[in-house]
C-alpha cells in the first residue's frame, strides 16, 4: 500500500471519528482512532484532540458507572435484614450488584490497557523519535515538543483511571507508573511550554489530582495546583489569543479545586479534571 492509499484511509477514518463525535457514538470514534493510531502516522494537533476525546468519554462513562454501583454495593453492604427472608434477598442483591461491578470494572480496564498500549507502542515512541530528529538537524519543533508531554500526561492519566478501580497487589505498580509519567511529562512541560500553555496546566491539574485522591497527600495537591495557578497568573498578559479560552478555563479549575480541597466540605463535590482528558 503506497502513501496515498495511507492518507486516502487516514483522511476517511477522520471524517469517521468526527461523525461518530457529532453522533456522540465515542466508542465508534475511539475505535477509528484507534485505527489512525495504528497506522504509525505522526497525528496533528487535531487528530490528537480527537483522539484524546474519544478515549475521554469512552473511559469516562464506564468511571461514572463504576462510581454509581460502588457507592450502592457499599450501602447494601451495611443493610442489615430484619427476617431471614429479607438477609437472603439482600445478600442475592450484594452478590449482583458485585458482579455487576466487576463487569464494569474490567471493561474500564481493558479501555485503559489498550489506550496505555497506543501510547508505548505508537504515540510515545513516534514523538520521541521526533524530538530527536529535530535535535540531530539542530532544529526545535514545538509541535513535537508538545505531543511528547501530551502523551505522557495521558500516560499518566490513564494509569490512574485503573488506580482507582485496582485494589489487589498490583494497585501500588500502577500508582508508580502513573507518578512516573506525570513527573516525566512535568520535566518536559517546564521545559519546553509556557506556564500559561493549555496543555501544561491540563497537566498540573490532573497530577495534583493524582496526589489528592490517589495518593491521600491533600498538601501536595494544593502546592502544585497553586504554583501552576500562580506561574500562569504572572504570565497571563503573553498568553496567545487562540489558547486564551482553553488556559482561563484550566485556570479556573485549578482555583475551583484549591478552594474545595481547603474548605470542610472536601468529600462532598467531585474533584476538577482536565476537560480534554
Amino acid at each position: 500500500m503506497d502513501m496515498g492509499d495511507n492518507t486516502k484511509i487516514k483522511n476517511e477514518l477522520i471524517h469517521k471519528a468526527k461523525l461518530a463525535e457529532q453522533a456522540e457514538r465515542y466508542d465508534d470514534m475511539a475505535a477509528a482512532m484507534k485505527k489512525v493510531t495504528e497506522m504509525k502516522m505522526t497525528l496533528s494537533n487535531e487528530e490528537r484532540n480527537l483522539l484524546s476525546v474519544a478515549y475521554k468519554n469512552v473511559v469516562g462513562a464506564r468511571r461514572s458507572s463504576w462510581r454509581v454501583i460502588s457507592s450502592i454495593e457499599a450501602k447494601e453492604s451495611n443493610a442489615d435484614g430484619s427476617s431471614n427472608a429479607q438477609t437472603m434477598q439482600t445478600e442475592r442483591r450484594k452478590v449482583l450488584s458485585k458482579g455487576y461491578r466487576e463487569k464494569v470494572e474490567k471493561e474500564l480496564e481493558d479501555i485503559c490497557e489498550q489506550v496505555l498500549e497506543l501510547l508505548d507502542k505508537f504515540l510515545i515512541p513516534i514523538a520521541e523519535n521526533e524530538i530527536k530528529i529535530d535535535k540531530d538537524k539542530g532544529e526545535k519543533d514545538s509541535q513535537n515538543a508538545d505531543s511528547h508531554v501530551f502523551y505522557l500526561k495521558m500516560k499518566g492519566d490513564y494509569y490512574r483511571y485503573l488506580a482507582e478501580v485496582k485494589k489487589d497487589s498490583k494497585k501500588d505498580e500502577i500508582v508508580e507508573k502513573s507518578k512516573m509519567a506525570y513527573q516525566a511529562a512535568m520535566e518536559q512541560s517546564q521545559t519546553n511550554m509556557a506556564p500559561t500553555h493549555p496543555i501544561r496546566l491540563g497537566l498540573a491539574l490532573n497530577f495534583s489530582v493524582f496526589y489528592y485522591e490517589i495518593l491521600n497527600q491533600p498538601n501536595d495537591a494544593c502546592d502544585l495546583a497553586k504554583k501552576a495557578f500562580d506561574q500562569a497568573i504572572a504570565e497571563l498578559d503573553q498568553l496567545q489569543e487562540d489558547s486564551y479560552k482553553d488556559s482561563t478555563l484550566i485556570m479556573q479549575l485549578l482555583r475551583d479545586n484549591l478552594t474545595l480541597w481547603t474548605s470542610d466540605n472536601a468529600d462532598e463535590a467531585g474533584d476538577q479534571e482536565d476537560p480534554q482528558q
